[in-house]
């Protein structure tokens, strides 16, 4: 990141307030990713619908936006990996994600968005201990050496 992006950001915020306090207001579902896509993997079918309906809606208004800003704009928002590091690193901090928001019981999504709208102190712990986390591993890649 090199430059501060606070109209891209206040805009990405809202869209997602907006989404998931329809979710709750229309269908009393929290948006917790991680667990609307467990659940359709792996849940009740009678509730798989609105589950893919809402997974393939971030797909599908990421890639307008994404349209968007490359048409109207011409900027390229296309994902760059860090040169050099190693894919093994990366399936590793996927799978320990997927671990993490499954021990969690949800995932900063559902904690950090949500239960702390609903001022839940379970998800106030959790979104800490996802910030910790982050903050820690950040700095164990970027800083130690071999881990670079």
């Amino acid at each position: 990141m090199t430059h501060l992006t606070p109209y891209s950001a206040l805009a990405g915020g809202l869209l997602i307030g907006l989404s998931a306090s329809l979710l709750l207001w229309l269908n009393g579902r929290i948006a917790g990713i991680s667990g609307i896509a467990r659940q359709l993997i792996w849940g009740e079918r009678r509730e798989s619908a609105w589950r893919a309906a809402f997974l393939l809606g971030l797909i599908a208004g990421a890639a307008v936006c994404y349209a968007i800003a490359r048409a109207l704009f011409h900027v390229d928002l296309t994902p760059h990996a860090r040169p050099g590091f190693p894919p093994v690193l990366l399936i590793l901090a996927g799978l320990a994600t997927g671990y993490g928001t499954a021990l969690g019981h949800g995932c900063t999504s559902g904690h950090g968005v949500c239960g702390l709208a609903r001022f839940s102190r379970r998800s106030a712990v959790a979104t800490g201990v996802f910030l910790a986390t982050a903050i820690v591993t950040t700095f164990f890649v970027r800083h130690i050496p071999g881990l670079q």
